[in-house]
């Protein structure tokens, strides 16, 4: 008979609490149509599915570059925090992110409480101006930022983090840190954005706090036995890793353009930076690679055009398209400089998540300082291009704020949950790999028996018999 102790039952037990309680919710009116731009609700609608198309993305992506043994492990803690995320964000998520500030620093819980008052709620945010789409619709585009953030850390804690400890750090990671950057970022009195800090889709909410969780993460799980040894794992698949660098760029016109909220003039310019810095930033890592000696590789530019996604998320919507092939190129060299010196340390970031993701972030914050003019957009400011010297040091003091605070408190996470319960997988379980230890499954098991039909019929053929 199986023994199931309180922490297997929990999850489960903590979802139908929820589950339940949801029931007793007041039903409430929808919105009133009449207040919304049609076109502006069909375009967020795409861009809001666009960014969730990112999610399978990374999963490939990420997938494709770890050993074969752990490549499921890898690729469904990415998909896996749809799940979480979407249930904590109706439950609480939205309103800590964007609810009735409480001191410019995190949302009133109780705002939009299981959804309280979305669906008939003004169209606008609290000290906001009027928004052109309703506020769920808001709230869902919000959400696919919101899951694919914790996403981005699982390549750094790759092939060694258990599982159940990873779906803990999703919940504890959107709570305390997520939540209160997209409150500080984005809400109309979040203390960075009345501090004249300017990320236009996240080159701080997500990039740089998933950047700054990813090294905390590969600072208390510690090396991997592999990279203790020092072997070489190869790429699992990389054709996979082509296939969700596709599907990021793709769903990233929807990060970025989407951020306008609305299908207008500003929605356009911020699609054509990140397309233009993402293609700029593929050919300056992939010739930068050939410029030290290297060959043209795949990994180089799917990595190299990620990174310039990245960098130009923050001022997507405040820099002119010229300006964007600079941030792509520049963000590439400084990401690809990082990440060999990150190989000559004992820093295990499994898929180089902070050179990438954190540095990339760090890079298109002080950049965006730089190169933001009001030409543009006229609500945003003029960089230090422009003379304005004062919005760059804005930009790089909020940079600051937000890598301190995303360090500190994910690492806390970290240490918290190892003390709960082990954090990393044991030994055995790391050597048989994640995939069988974690979830009792196998990558590619046609393959497998391919293989092992093969081997049979060897065996069994009439000219090895005749030969033994």
């Amino acid at each position: 008979m199986i023994k199931l102790s309180l922490k297997q039952y929990a999850p489960f037990a903590i979802l139908m609490l929820v589950a339940i309680f949801a029931l007793f919710i007041p039903l409430l009116p929808n919105f009133d149509e009449g207040k919304y731009s049609g076109p502006d609700m069909a375009f967020i609608l795409i861009a809001a599915a666009l960014v969730f198309l990112m999610t399978p993305g990374l999963a490939f992506f990420y997938g494709g570059m770890v050993h074969r043994k752990n490549i499921l492990s890898t690729m469904i803690k990415s998909v896996v925090a749809a799940g979480v995320i979407t249930v904590l964000w109706v439950v609480v998520g939205f309103s800590l992110a964007f609810g009735d500030t409480i001191g410019g620093f995190i949302g009133n819980p109780s705002t939009f409480l299981f959804f309280k008052n979305v669906n008939s709620g003004a169209p606008h945010l609290q000290g906001g101006s009027d928004l052109t789409i309703p506020l769920s619709l808001f709230a869902v585009f919000q959400l696919m930022f919101a899951i694919i953030t914790p996403g981005l850390v699982v390549g750094a804690v790759a092939e060694r983090i258990r599982f159940t400890s990873y779906i803990l750090f999703i919940v504890l990671f959107a709570v305390f840190v997520y939540s209160p950057l997209a409150h500080w970022t984005w809400h109309p009195e979040g203390f960075l954005l009345k501090m004249g800090v300017l990320d236009f889709a996240g080159g701080t909410v997500v990039h740089i706090s998933a950047g700054m969780a990813a090294l905390a993460g590969a600072l208390v799980l510690k090396r991997r036995k592999s990279h203790l040894e020092h072997k070489e794992v190869p790429p699992a698949n990389i054709p996979y890793v082509l296939i969700g660098t596709g599907l990021l760029w793709f769903g990233w016109f929807g990060f970025n353009a989407g951020s306008a909220l609305g299908a207008n003039s500003l929605a356009v310019s911020a699609f054509l930076t990140t397309n233009t810095a993402a293609g700029a930033a593929g050919l300056s890592w992939m010739f930068f690679d050939v410029a030290r000696g290297k060959k043209p590789s795949v990994l180089g530019f799917c990595i190299g055009a990620v990174v310039g996604l990245v960098a130009i998320t923050p001022g997507a919507g405040f820099v002119s398209i010229p300006s964007s092939i600079f941030i792509g190129v520049i963000a590439a060299v400084i990401s690809n400089l990082v990440v060999s010196w990150k190989q000559k340390t004992s820093l295990d970031d499994t898929l180089d998540v902070f050179p990438c993701h954190g540095v990339g972030g760090i890079v298109g914050m002080i950049l965006t300082g730089v190169f933001a003019t009001k030409t543009v957009n006229s609500l945003g400011a003029d960089g230090l291009f422009y003379g304005n010297a004062e919005f760059f040091f804005t930009q790089v003091k909020g940079a600051g704020i937000v890598i301190v605070f995303s360090f500190v408190v994910s690492f806390i996470i970290f240490k918290f949950i190892n003390l709960i319960q082990p954090i990393r997988v044991s030994e055995e379980e790391e050597e048989i790999g994640l995939d069988e230890s974690q979830h009792n499954e196998k990558y590619s098991q046609g393959t497998l028996l391919v293989e092992e039909r093969a081997i049979y019929i060897e065996k069994n053929s009439p000219l090895t018999e005749s030969i033994s």
